[in-house]
């Protein structure tokens, strides 16, 4: 891929990630918060352990594109200030979007280079930001699945839920 092909798929998936980021808030903001620690087995994280990591990942993983590097992922223990998810969107708003402009702001040259994940895949960075928008998606739908079992209700995500018909 040439350098304005990476700018151009860069940013159809700079917008792409913007759209899912309303609905990543929709569903942070549907966790109740008397159940923070459900989990649905042991292997899982809990409820208020998904909202952190999709909080401080989708952060992460944007600020390392723009960064051309992978540093350590963030600590998601209490240590990290998000005991609510009030407080993981207010993160959230904060954060992810001065992320996402970072990466935005990149040249053709820098979305081209190639970035190592922690020697577990070399890609070029236009790459990771298709990675971070699956990676938000994907631990979101996790968290989705939660809401029921924790006493709340499934905001709507690509169409209405059946609990908001």
């Amino acid at each position: 891929m040439d350098t304005q092909e990476a700018k151009t798929v860069a940013n159809f998936l700079i917008a792409d990630f913007e759209n899912e980021m309303q609905t990543t808030l929709r569903v942070i903001e549907a966790v109740p918060n008397d159940h923070l620690d459900y989990q649905p087995d042991s292997k899982a994280k809990t409820g208020l352990g998904l909202v952190r990591h999709i909080t401080l990942e989708d952060e992460w993983l944007l600020d390392c594109v723009a960064n051309g590097e992978f540093t350590p992922p963030p600590d998601d223990s209490d240590a990290c200030g998000i005991m609510t998810p009030a407080d993981a969107v207010a993160r959230y708003k904060s954060k992810v979007p001065s992320a996402l402009e970072r990466v935005r702001a990149m040249s053709g040259e820098q979305l081209t280079a190639v970035i190592d994940l922690f020697g577990m895949m070399q890609m070029p960075a236009v790459n990771f930001i298709a990675l971070a928008v699956k990676h938000s998606v994907h631990h979101r739908g996790q968290l989705s699945a939660y809401l029921r079992a924790m006493g709340g209700k499934v905001p709507g995500i690509y169409g209405p839920s059946a609990d908001t018909q």
